[in-house]
């Protein structure tokens, strides 16, 4: 009888250690085999703040990615994980450990939102205000607001070299964000979803300073006579708006590194557009240059009171270390480039040949 009853209690010990084996052979397969599986499809995945353990699988259920079974409570159990919300992507090789690991290291998606060399402030808000996947918390402010968001005291004075804006930017209302401009590093910068435009904002200003940091280090006051970074900033704004050509952008610094040596007027077109503001219908007309505003550099010596645009790391470096070099003077060659002069008589024959090759494409024979 005693050797019948072990020989029972032996079986049903073989039988619990058959069938635990099986299900922990089930439970890695579970582990092991990628979600993507069930569906076919690659799924973005959000989930909420305060979103539970079981809610998570359920939602995931719900999406034809899993059935509500006892693996995931056993993971559930075995992990204790702590789910950090946000948008995530299960791709075609996440299994269900790999999943868990994402949420538990909050692992979100990355969108990215590029701004680009030579956009304005007011494009570079326009564009942001169209992202979607932004909060767009910068269009509820002004531009001073905007301006005490993304700056401190401290970057301010070391940009400004102590001094502000002219107070009369502020009474015109072609220069409403004047004081903004230029101040964001054009770069393309990764956010997630849902995530305030004044973060990328302040990181794409951040970024701006660096890279002034950087080039004003190298720049040599006896070739370029600047007062302050900002200063640099506003030349790297005008080189920007001038040529998107790289290998021009050391010359074309250097063309306004001795205009502002020899205190001529810049005379650049550039900024005469920027001063138009919106009224500007893309020609510049002789009443243009002759008109005072305080954008025009064929009336007013010097840089214009702020930046024009917003100017890539390429062209701050170039406006901090001009190529050296004679010339004064470029003008458009027609074929996409610049034609740069030493002498005005040799700057006046450039542009004769640049208006007979426009004319020529006008009246082709």
């Amino acid at each position: 009888m005693l050797r019948w009853l072990l020989g029972i209690i032996g079986i049903g010990l073989l039988l619990a250690v058959v069938v635990a084996a099986w299900l922990w052979r089930d439970y890695q397969n579970f582990l092991a085999t990628p979600l993507h599986t069930r569906t076919g499809h690659e799924l973005t995945f959000i989930l909420a703040p305060g979103t539970s353990y079981p809610a998570m699988v359920e939602q995931l259920h719900s999406s034809g990615y899993t059935n509500v079974s006892w693996h995931w409570r056993l993971l559930g159990r075995l992990q204790q994980p702590v789910l950090k919300a946000g948008e995530y992507l299960i791709d075609a090789h996440t299994t269900p450990q790999q999943w868990l690991q994402q949420l538990q290291r909050g692992e979100v998606v990355q969108h990215r939102f590029t701004i680009v060399e030579g956009w304005t402030v007011s494009e570079l808000l326009a564009r942001l205000a169209g992202e979607p996947l932004l909060q767009a918390d910068s269009q509820t402010l002004s531009a001073q607001q905007l301006l005490a968001e993304i700056s401190t005291t401290h970057s301010s004075d070391w940009l400004l070299g102590g001094n502000r804006h002219p107070d009369e930017l502020q009474a015109q209302a072609n220069y409403d964000y004047a004081a903004l401009e230029g101040l964001f590093l054009p770069e393309t910068y990764s956010f997630q979803r849902g995530e305030s435009d004044l973060s990328l904002l302040n990181r794409a200003h951040q970024a701006l300073l660096v890279s002034l940091q950087q080039a004003w280090r190298q720049l040599d006051p006896a070739r370029v006579p600047l007062e302050h970074p900002y200063q640099l900033l506003i030349l790297a704004s005008i080189i920007e708006k001038e040529t998107g050509i790289a290998s021009e952008r050391a010359q074309i610094a250097g063309v306004f590194a001795r205009r502002l040596q020899r205190g001529m007027l810049l005379q650049t077109d550039p900024t005469v557009i920027y001063g138009i503001g919106p009224g500007y219908d893309g020609n510049i007309r002789r009443r243009d240059l002759t008109t005072d505003t305080l954008y025009n550099t064929y009336t007013r010596p010097g840089l214009p009171p702020t930046p024009i645009a917003l100017a890539g790391a390429a062209a701050i470096d170039a406006a901090a270390s001009p190529a050296p070099g004679e010339a004064l003077y470029f003008v458009a060659s027609g074929d996409g480039g610049h034609v740069f002069s030493a002498t005005l008589s040799e700057h006046n024959r450039a542009v004769q040949r640049y208006l007979q090759k426009l004319r020529t494409r006008q009246n082709p024979e």
